[in-house]
């Protein structure tokens, strides 16, 4: 087993986050989990074992829960994340723009999606640009080039939209450097949460949880390479 890959994921206590860490935990990657949910956080790392998993709780759109965070991976690992799954974030529809009561769901939507992307480029990249080596996958959305699918979630669709621009400006900023970051543009998963919240939607058309972590993974990986920059819709069967 390849022991020298560690992916950094935020958002690894949700459903995608943590199915991703049990994809890529048997494929020899070390997974280091960041969430705010420390008890859920402590049963995955229990799951996949101390050898292959170790995580971190807190609030990641502060530079110092990083530092703390990197330094977690550290002890645990003996170096610092050559790999991430940016998977934190969230939605909230809410209302049409015009009819909005307060700017609540706007900057949430920016804190969950945007912040904590931007403060985990800022954490992650100098390690992998000093190593020359390094690949990202971050989570966009299919409303980041199919924005009418979120009327009644524009803030939402901004904020995807944010995360996949910047995450594909500062590929071409690392690329000299050895470092790979990519996007994934999600249709709706097929998580509990998306089947409770819509228990009469055809779910054989929404993205299975190990169908995303097989595509990030393959991103991930030197299989990709060649690839960087790009924004890989990721749509099931759903238009």
């Amino acid at each position: 087993m390849t022991t020298d890959r560690i992916v950094a994921i935020t958002g690894g206590a949700g459903a995608l986050g943590s199915a991703l860490a049990a994809y890529l935990a048997p494929r020899g990657y070390r997974v280091a989990l960041f969430d705010t949910a420390e008890d859920r956080l402590a049963r995955i790392v229990a799951d996949l074992g101390s050898d292959r998993a170790t995580s971190h709780a807190g609030d990641f759109t502060r530079a110092e829960t990083w530092a703390a965070a990197l330094a977690t991976v550290s002890r645990a690992f003996g170096a610092s994340p050559s790999h991430a799954a940016l998977v934190a974030g969230g939605w909230e529809g809410g209302a049409p723009l015009h009819a909005a009561r307060s700017d609540d769901v706007y900057e949430s939507m920016m804190k969950k999606n945007v912040d904590t992307t931007y403060r985990a480029l800022r954490a992650l990249l100098p390690a992998m640009v000093q190593d020359k080596r390094g690949s990202v996958v971050v989570i966009g959305s299919r409303a980041v080039t199919r924005p009418w699918t979120s009327a009644g979630a524009a803030a939402y669709a901004a904020s995807k939209s944010a995360v996949v621009t910047m995450a594909q400006a500062v590929a071409k900023e690392v690329i000299d450097d050895g470092v790979r970051i990519n996007a994934v543009l999600p249709s709706t998963l097929d998580t509990p949460a998306n089947r409770a919240a819509m228990p009469d939607a055809d779910h054989s058309r929404w993205v299975s949880l190990d169908s995303a972590s097989a595509v990030i993974a393959f991103l991930l990986s030197d299989d990709a390479r060649d690839v960087t920059g790009a924004a890989l819709p990721l749509h099931g069967r759903e238009s």
